[in-house]
Parts: structure tokens; sequence; C-alpha cells
């Protein structure tokens, strides 16, 4: 009776919303099925009232959907529980992707409120579905008996995947235990929206304005900037400086003005941590808290060993190990980099300490006099929808894959689309850019889903994919014009966006990677970013045509390893911090700035010239950001990403196909495999870290002794192609298919 009962009340709910369709103009886009080009979320169509009955509903019909399969009287098999349990909870699923991007990318007062209610209820209804007794008994008779089940390798992986998923949300637990992990989780979803919540407001609260006088040493590009943001706040002739970094960084850089680089950099590195309503530091406790608790709870003595015992790393020996080969050079490294800005500054400060709002300032002077490259100079060359351009011209020469421009709903006027078309013209799927910082806005960049890739009834369901990100802006007089860090990171978001554009996942279950591998696909395509044959595909004056000409490319190449020492303590600075915190494995209350300082200055021994890239009161990845104890991703994956190039480079083809197919690959597999056996299959070998530290200037070794046939199959490349073109090989591919907008053209 009480499954008749269940089987009824899914029918209703199912019903519900099929009545809901037919009245999609009336009723709630986001519990519907869109009929829209291409499958894109309704953005015309959803409205602030819509979030909160949408997650309701969902919710209701994901409970339903998990008592359909613990009610049956059947015996559990893997049709009936696991890929009944693999197929649940779409709906909720395409309105919490909806509402969880724009609530990064695009939010305002009553979306935050909106967030504040409802995350906790999200919480506790995902532990409502894991903690769900009759439903783990199930996965667990399948578990238990799953070498006699006759499971193909991918049925084996996903059985196995969803019962380690259960294990670790706590399904082992039971009374007060299970109970308690619930309050835990409730209570770190509310701590995790005040902390972002404050993060935005002091992000959006500061802003320097300036006189004309004030603003020395700063390019007429920044100065555009600086003054239209000016005008925009109400302060017309003043110019406007933020916190968000296509404000700061060049301000750092350029600014004469020391006292004043020296205000907005403490104002930076002091956000959250003023002693105001926004301040993050009892909740850096709660999180620390909570998390110590819950490991215990779940039989890890601290949460980074419940975190990475997940990862490929497996062990936080494993990680610390890394970290430490890195740290003592990178410091070596970064204190000689101090001694080279010394005498410039001296100059100018004679007998004052050199600060870390100095570092930015000086390098540049040290990168002007070593290498005769200003980043000025370069800019020119990067305008944003040409930078793009480079990017779909990469990827078609790679994957054959190209992108035309669409016109589909948005959730902002500044977005745009574009569909991604495969080698045979098929459709992939969908992709926003996002470029600019507004005040509803996160800092950093990202790329995410709306849609994710999945199977229905044997078709693919192609995923929408959002790159968002805080570039600069175009001012009245030039295009935007990125730094070399902004461009880098386009190509590092284009990264994730292929990964997830390229998915052909059976199962949804399957679909995310190890944290630790996440980073591979997007930090892989940064080595491509300044290679020549790509600048010369991209970087076109914006004004006169011109391409980016050798010799500058050469100043590029010579400057590759300049500032290393810094970029690289800042960084492993950053996850050592996270992963010192996360290693706590008794809480007592403690001064998260005191414990930082201690960690990284007292014992470690860092330069103090140099602050980590985060600071814990605004170290968003690590709290809030789905990195907590899993900072070190994007170093743990540097050594799978500088292998993997080295692959390309060791062919003397640095678009070789053969190697691109065996890559894509592994893109598609999402997660089908274990990343390590990913990886292995792509590569045919272990991966060495020896490119990596190459990479960084961390070690010294010849480039033909790391890859000995390079050379020689690039020599022999080169006079293959001057025989067939007369002597200049071609930079473009022929077969590069790519359309852009007018602008770009």
């Amino acid at each position: 009776m009480k499954r008749i009962v269940t089987i009824f009340a899914l029918f209703l709910v199912m019903m519900n919303l099929s009545c809901q369709q037919q009245n999609r103009r009336t009723e709630n886009p986001l519990l519907e099925k869109w009929e829209t080009p291409y499958g894109v979320p309704p953005f015309d169509e959803i409205e602030l009232s819509h979030y909160k009955p949408a997650f309701e509903t969902a919710m209701a019909a994901h409970v339903a959907e998990i008592e359909a399969i613990t009610s049956q009287s059947e015996e559990p098999t893997f049709e009936n529980t696991i890929l009944a349990y693999d197929r649940s909870g779409l709906l909720l699923e395409q309105v919490s992707l909806v509402f969880g991007m724009l609530s990064a990318a695009d939010t305002n007062p009553e979306m935050q409120q909106i967030e504040a209610e409802m995350m906790p209820l999200l919480a506790a209804h995902s532990d409502r579905i894991m903690l769900n007794e009759k439903l783990f008994a199930r996965i667990r008779t399948l578990y238990d008996e799953r070498r006699n089940l006759g499971l193909n390798e991918k049925q084996n992986r996903l059985l196995e995947q969803i019962y380690n998923d259960f294990v670790r949300s706590g399904a082992m637990l039971e009374g007060a235990q299970r109970e308690r992990l619930m309050a835990i989780n409730e209570e770190l979803s509310t701590t995790s929206v005040a902390y972002g919540q404050n993060i935005l407001a002091e992000n959006n609260a500061y802003v320097l304005f300036l006189e004309s006088n004030q603003t020395n040493g700063l390019p007429s590009g920044v100065r555009d900037q600086a003054r239209e943001k000016a005008a925009e706040l109400g302060k017309e002739g003043k110019f406007a400086f933020t916190l968000h970094k296509p404000s700061l960084i060049p301000f750092l850089t350029y600014s004469t003005e020391r006292a004043l680089r020296e205000e907005i950099y403490k104002a930076y590195l002091n956000r959250c941590n003023n002693g105001n309503e926004y301040d993050n530091k009892q909740l850096i406790n709660d999180f620390v808290r909570l998390r110590v608790e819950k490991a215990k709870l779940l039989g890890y003595d601290s949460y980074a060993a419940y975190v990475i015992s997940n990862e490929m790393a497996g062990t936080t020996k494993a990680v610390y190990a890394l970290l430490d080969e890195i740290w003592t050079p990178a410091v070596e490294r970064s204190k000689k980099e101090v001694e080279a800005m010394l005498p410039l500054f001296e100059q100018d400060h004679a007998g004052e300490k050199f600060q870390p709002w100095d570092w930015w300032y000086y390098a540049e002077k040290v990168r002007k006099r070593e290498y005769a490259l200003d980043e000025e100079m370069l800019r020119p060359y990067f305008a944003l929808e040409n930078v793009r351009g480079g990017i779909f011209f990469l990827a078609n020469r790679l994957y054959g894959v190209t992108f035309r421009p669409i016109s589909v709903p948005v959730y902002h006027e500044e977005v745009s689309a574009y569909e991604v078309l495969d080698q045979d013209q098929s459709h992939l799927g969908v992709l926003y850019f996002d470029y600019h910082p507004r005040d509803g806005k996160g800092q950093g960049a990202w790329c995410g889903n709306y849609v994710e890739q999945r199977y229905e009834e044997g078709k693919r369901i192609a995923p929408v994919v959002s790159i968002v990100c805080n570039f600069t802006r175009p001012t009245a007089s030039s295009p935007a014009l990125l730094t070399v860090d902004e461009t880098e990171t386009l190509f590092h978001e284009f990264g994730h966006a292929m990964h997830f554009l390229l998915h052909d996942v059976e199962y949804r279950s399957l679909s995310e990677v190890e944290g630790d591998f996440v980073e591979l696909p997007s930090q892989i395509m940064e080595n491509w970013a300044f290679h020549p044959e790509v600048l010369k595909n991209y970087a076109v004056h914006h004004r006169t045509g011109d391409i980016i000409p050798q010799h500058m490319i050469d100043k590029l190449k010579r400057s590759e390893l300049f500032n290393q020492g810094f970029m690289t303590t800042e960084l492993v600075a950053a996850a050592l911090s996270d992963l010192d915190i996360h290693s706590i494995k008794n809480y007592e209350p403690f001064d998260p700035m005191a414990f930082e300082r201690n960690a990284l200055y007292e014992q470690r021994k860092m330069n103090p010239e140099i602050e980590p890239r985060y600071h814990y009161p605004y170290f968003s990845h690590i709290f809030d950001g789905g990195y907590s104890a899993g900072y070190y991703f994007y170093i743990w994956a540097e050594v799978l990403d500088k292998d993997a190039f080295a692959a390309f480079a060791e062919s003397g083809d640095y678009f070789n196909r053969e190697i691109a197919a065996r890559f894509r690959k592994l893109l598609e597999s999402g997660g089908e495999k274990d990343g390590m056996t990913l990886y292995r299959e792509f590569r045919g070998q272990e991966p060495d870290k020896t490119a990596m530290l190459v990479g960084r200037g961390l070690v010294e070794r010849a480039v033909e002794e790391l890859q000995p046939n390079a050379a020689k199959l690039a020599a022999e490349k080169k006079a293959a192609e001057e025989q067939v073109t007369g002597g200049e090989a071609d930079t473009k591919s022929e077969a590069a298919v790519i359309e852009v907008d007018n602008e770009w053209k």
C-alpha cells in the first residue's frame, strides 16, 4: 500500500509539472522543459519570485523519486536502484545550476536573501537523501555483491562511486551521530553564505577617488578606465580605483604615489578583517570547528585527511611533500628577485624598507630594464575579441571544433553566446561569455554549467557552459585590452569550458573528476597562450592591424621566468595556508591571522616582502568555493599539465592531432575512470614533475635534455614546411573555420 501511495504522489508531482509546461508564460519557467534555442535557460522569463517555489517543488519531486526506489518490493538490482538513483533529481539540478551560477555572476540583495534562506534547506535535503537508510541498504547490498552482478566496467565504477559518496556523506553513522552530522552540514551552509556575502560587500564598499595630479605614472588606458568609473559613480572629473583586479593591479604596477599604493593594497589585504559587520574571522572559526567535528564523525583525524583521501594525492603527507619540494627554491628565487629590485627602490626611497605594495611597481621596472618589455607595449595586441578568436583558432587546430555566434536569452546585456560545433558540424553545446566586473559579481574568474551533459533515452543532452571573468573594460577610446595575466586566464577558463563541452559520459554520477585532476584541462591551455603560432593568429594591434612583431614574441619568451619566484611563493603560500588550517585535529578558538603568520613567516621563513595570494578572511576558494583543503589542486594539476604539454613538444608538433585526439578522449571521459588511469592512458607513462619544476624556473635543465626528440623533430618539420611553401610556413590552419562577430572581423 505504501508503494502505491508513493507512486501516486510522484504521479501528482509529475502531472503538476506537466500542467506548468502547458502554461509556460504564466507559470514557473525553472520547472519546465525549456523550449528555447539549444535548450538554454529562459533567462528573459525567470524572475526572483520563481526561485523559492522552484526549489521547494524540485526537492519534493526528488524525495518522491527516492521514495519510489526505496518502497518497491523487488530485490535491488542495478537498474531499479543504481540507475534509478543516477537519474533522480534532474529537476532540482536544473533549478540549482541556474541559481548557483547567477548568484555568483549577477546577484543582488533580494537574491542574496533567497540564497541565505534556501541553502540550509538544500543542505538538509541532501542529507535526507544521502542518509536515507533504506536507500543505502539497497546500494550496500549491490555493492557487497558487485563481483557477481555481471556489470561492465562503467556500471561497476558507477556502483562503487555511488556507494563511496554515501559512505563519505555519513550513511554508516547511526542515531545521535547521524543527527549531529545533519546539524553540522546545515550550519556549514549558513556559514558559507554569510562568508561569501561579506566578501562581496567589502569588495564593493571600497573606492579610492583621486585627483588628476595623483595619477602620475599611470598609462592613459588605466586613467581612462578610472575616469569612466568615477563618472559612473557620480564623481565627474575624478579617477576611481577599486579592489577588482583590473583596477588594482595596474595601479600597483604604475602609480608613482607610494602612499596611495600602500592604501589600496592594505584595503585589499584587510577585506573582512576590519572588525566591522563584514569581519569573517569568527566565521572562519566556525568553519574550522564544524569541519574538524565532521571529519572526526566520519573517521578522520582532520578535515584535510577527509578531503584528500578521495583525491589523486590520497594523503596530506603526499601533498605536503610536493608543496615542500617547491617551497624552498621558490622562496630562494623570490629573495633574488628582491635583490634585483632593491637598488631601484633605494634610489627612490633611501633608508626605507621595501614593502609588499612596492613589488608590482619595481618588478615592472626590472622587467623594462632586463627584458625591454612593458605590459603596456603588449596590451594593444591583446584586444579581448582577438584573444577570444585566438582561443577559437586553438580549439579548432587541436580538436576540430568551431564556434558560431548565436542569439539566445542572456541574463545580462554584456553576455554573449556561441554554439559549439564538432568536426562533423554536429551540436556540441553552448558557451556563454561574461567578461567584466559588476557590483553583483564575485571576484576572479570561473567556468560552470547551466546544463550538464547527460543522456536521456539514448540521446546526448548537450551542455550549456559559461565563462565568467572580471577583465579590463573597454573605454570610449579603445576596446577591452587585456593584460598578460588576463589573457592567460581566458585560456585557462576556456580549458574548463572545453572539458564540459566535450563530455560524453553515460552516467551522470560519473561526470565529476577528482579535485586535483580538475585543473589539468584548464592549465594545459595556458601553455599555448603565448606560443608563437597562436600569438600570430590573435595578437593583432587594435589600431594598426599589425601582427605582433617577432622581436616582441622573443622578449615574451625570454621573460617567461620573470617574477616566477614571487608568483610561485604566493601560490604555494596560499596552498600551505589552506592545508595547515584544515589539518587542525582539535579545535580551540584561535586568531586566523596569527595562525597564518606563524605558519608562513615564523615557521617556514617566507620573505616579508610577499603576502600570500589570499588571507583567510577573503580566501573564498577554501571556505565558500568548494576548494577546502584543495587549493593545492592547482599545483598538483600543474605537474600533469606540464607533463602533458611535453607530449606535444616531444612530437615536434605543438598541434599534433593524434596526441590531441588522445587528450580529447581524456576530456570526454569525465570520471568514468580514476584520474591517474585516464592520465596514463593518454600519456603512456606516469606523470613526471620535472617539466613543472623547469617551467617555474625552480630547476635548471636544458629543453633538449628534458625533451630529447623535440629539437630534431621540430627541425625536420620546419624543413618539410619550407619545401612545400617555398620558405615560409603558413601560420594558420586552412581547416580553421572560425565564425566570430563583426567586431572581431
